[in-house]
């Protein structure tokens, strides 16, 4: 488990673009037959990946957690982008579809991960908060299991940001301590996300952007409003967002990207809006 730091906005407006990319940028999580995990000191939040092939993964605490088990203390939401595939949690399988999403309440003690053709192999991206009471594991077929009020398509092509928000855990729709996690799906001829732009002080964000052409990269912008950066992104990879930082993107084609929210509240319209004419 690779452990990062928090950071501070008056530091972060000196990085250069090494030191942007080694502090918030995810990259190579889906490493074939192995579990990679990313233990941010920002509001506690694990980002992580298996990727199941020729072998069944399991899931363990590792020493950074000093914790029996991985959910020992925690919570979990799982979202697979790849092949078919199981999850199983305490003895029950559940089977993944592309896009098919989970959430896995605290005391849950043994999580394991397989895929259905070694050839196309599964992709269970993770992100996981602290957690201080068991709520129920929930498995999520977007297209059977997400409330209308929780499918919103947002923008028009005439201003490049047509999508469609899908909420996977929240209130009122899968029950969570503080996890709040769900997918943003551009409309081809679209690739502007979150524009106008805002921050939430009450909450950090992770994106991961997949759907993204070999040849494509994504502009994803960051920090103060009036001290903006830019990580230029490639597929399947992750970025992490501290709570006083902007995050948007734009992208050479259109894209799809996971987002996990953790922190103070779980009020997704709770967000600070920015004024486009005070972004530098």
């Amino acid at each position: 488990m690779e452990v990062r730091p928090g950071a501070n906005p008056a530091d972060v407006k000196n990085y250069d673009t090494d030191r942007l990319r080694h502090d918030f940028l995810i990259q190579d999580l889906f490493a074939v037959d192995e579990i990679k995990t990313i233990y941010s000191q920002i509001d506690r939040i694990i980002v992580g990946a298996a990727t199941p092939a020729k072998k069944t993964l399991v899931l363990e605490a590792g020493a950074e957690l000093r914790a029996k088990y991985f959910l020992e203390r925690r919570e979990m939401g799982i979202i697979n982008i790849g092949g078919n595939g199981t999850v199983t949690v305490d003895g029950t399988e559940y089977k993944f579809k592309y896009k098919d999403g989970m959430y896995i309440g605290m005391g849950a003690k043994e999580i394991s991960f397989a895929s259905d053709d070694a050839s196309n192999p599964a992709k269970f991206y993770f992100n996981s908060a602290p957690a201080h009471k068991t709520y129920p594991t929930v498995f999520i077929d977007p297209a059977k299991d997400i409330l209308p009020e929780n499918k919103k398509e947002l923008g028009c092509l005439e201003s490049a940001n047509h999508r469609t928000i899908n909420k996977y855990i929240l209130p009122g729709q899968v029950e969570s301590c503080q996890l709040e996690m769900g997918m943003t799906c551009l409309e081809p001829g679209s690739v502007w996300n979150t524009m106008p732009c805002h921050t939430h002080d009450r909450r950090m964000e992770v994106y991961l952007y997949f759907e993204v052409p070999d040849d494509a990269v994504v502009f994803h912008y960051m920090g103060e409003p009036t001290e903006t950066r830019h990580i230029v992104m490639r597929n399947e990879e992750a970025v992490i967002s501290p709570s006083w930082s902007i995050h948007s993107a734009s992208a050479t084609h259109a894209y799809t990207f996971i987002w996990g929210m953790v922190g103070e509240n779980q009020d997704f319209d709770d967000m600070d809006d920015v004024d486009m004419k005070d972004l530098r």
